[in-house]
């Protein structure tokens, strides 16, 4: 657990006397068995019954959702699954149904999620294996993997093949490293990963499907206004957070490698550079990042290297690059010059026209020295990422 629970009864949700799934579908008979009440309110009260029976729809999308998800059929003509021993006893216990999504909260914070909603799109995507499959069109084209989409055959989804020819030794490495960074991570803003499969002559990842692009796609097709580079911003800091409390930096974060959904929810992708703070036997093989967006430390391959800090610089320029469709613009006359100036620590050129919270934001970011940098949790505080409403997504929006 990442950290103490405040009270005895928000302790046994996280005893390890029951597993995740028992706790989901805990957590799922309560919302049916509260769907079961709904019913009666609405049949007792027909003219409120149109946005009653809507509410009732959702949550019971959601419980069901979650039940075929851990494999517990439907068993009755009421919609309530017979749950399993272990889902019995979490349900009858008091506590758990005197305020389930509190509790829920409780166990998502002490398995590191960020919050009820990570752990509600852990769950609903926690037993999805793609095997029997079809590749369809090319994508996308990135500096060492083309992406494909994908269509399981199985769970009748659409998902995206990111793939190398296995004849690409150099590449190869990188495919691996990202498997093995997104195999162990879970967050609404980290692009989920699906599975991998390597044939005769292509190792591939599967991956969700966003389908509408990357930021630097979006950027190029409108300006984007402060209150969105605020709402982005705040999202890709939620996800840098859970990055580094796994113990994972980034290692290229700018816009390429940042994806948006239709609703706006950001996903930080591209994780072929990433390295994990606990093992550094990839670290030599992986090579640098994008050098616009490189921190000082980086560059300077004699110094510190990559850390959480060279991310938050890399934020920064990122920042920059959403506010003024650009990539970060140095003061220099050509690559030498450019390279000069990266590894000085003068950072890019933050225009005057930006606002002054921005701008602050952005130069705490751009610190040259990394320990004087704020961490992401730090910046969450940061008055620019609050001056626009971040609301939190519903579960039908995760689940389905």
């Amino acid at each position: 657990m990442s950290s103490p629970m405040p009270s005895s009864s928000t302790q046994v949700a996280c005893s390890s006397s029951y597993s995740f799934s028992d706790y989901a579908e805990g957590f799922a008979q309560y919302v049916m068995r509260l769907v079961q009440t709904l019913r009666s309110v609405v049949e007792a009260a027909a003219h409120s019954a149109g946005n009653c029976a809507r509410l009732i729809g959702s949550a019971e999308n959601t419980a069901l959702t979650i039940l075929k998800k851990l494999g517990r059929p439907i068993q009755n003509e009421e919609n309530i699954a017979v749950p399993s021993p272990q889902a019995a006893a979490v349900f009858s216990n008091p506590n758990y149904r005197a305020s389930p999504v509190q509790i829920l909260a409780q166990i998502a914070r002490g398995n590191r999620y960020s919050d009820v909603y990570s752990l509600a799109l852990a769950i609903s995507r926690r037993r999805r294996r793609i095997t029997d499959w079809e590749r369809g069109d090319l994508i996308g084209k990135g500096s060492f993997a083309s992406v494909y989409k994908g269509y399981s055959n199985e769970d009748k989804l659409f998902f995206a093949a990111k793939g190398v020819s296995l004849n690409e030794h150099r590449h190869i490495c990188h495919l691996e490293n990202e498997i093995a960074v997104l195999k162990r991570l879970h967050h609404e803003n980290i692009i989920q990963y699906y599975g991998t499969e390597r044939g005769e002559e292509m190792l591939y990842i599967f991956l969700e499907l966003v389908s509408h692009g990357t930021l630097e796609q979006a950027y190029k097709n409108c300006r984007f206004k402060q209150s969105q580079v605020s709402h982005y911003t705040r999202q890709i800091l939620l996800g840098l957070k859970y990055l580094h409390s796994c113990k994972v930096v980034h290692g290229d974060l700018k816009c390429a490698n940042i994806l948006v959904t239709e609703l706006g929810r950001i996903k930080l992708a591209d994780f072929g550079l990433s390295k994990s703070m606990e093992d550094h036997s990839l670290s030599s093989k992986l090579g640098l990042g994008s050098s616009y967006w490189m921190a000082p430390e980086v560059a300077n391959r004699k110094r510190v290297g990559y850390g959480f800090p060279s991310d938050i610089w890399s934020l920064g320029c990122t920042v920059t690059e959403m506010s003024t469709r650009k990539y970060p613009q140095y003061n220099a006359r050509n690559a030498v010059s450019l390279d000069r100036a990266i590894r000085s620590g003068k950072g890019p050129v933050v225009p005057d026209y930006l606002s002054d919270t921005l701008k602050e934001f952005i130069t705490q970011c751009l610190q040259p020295d990394p320990n004087q940098r704020p961490t992401a949790a730090d910046l969450l505080a940061h008055h620019f990422v609050n001056e626009s409403s971040c609301t939190q997504p519903d579960l039908t929006e995760l689940l389905f």
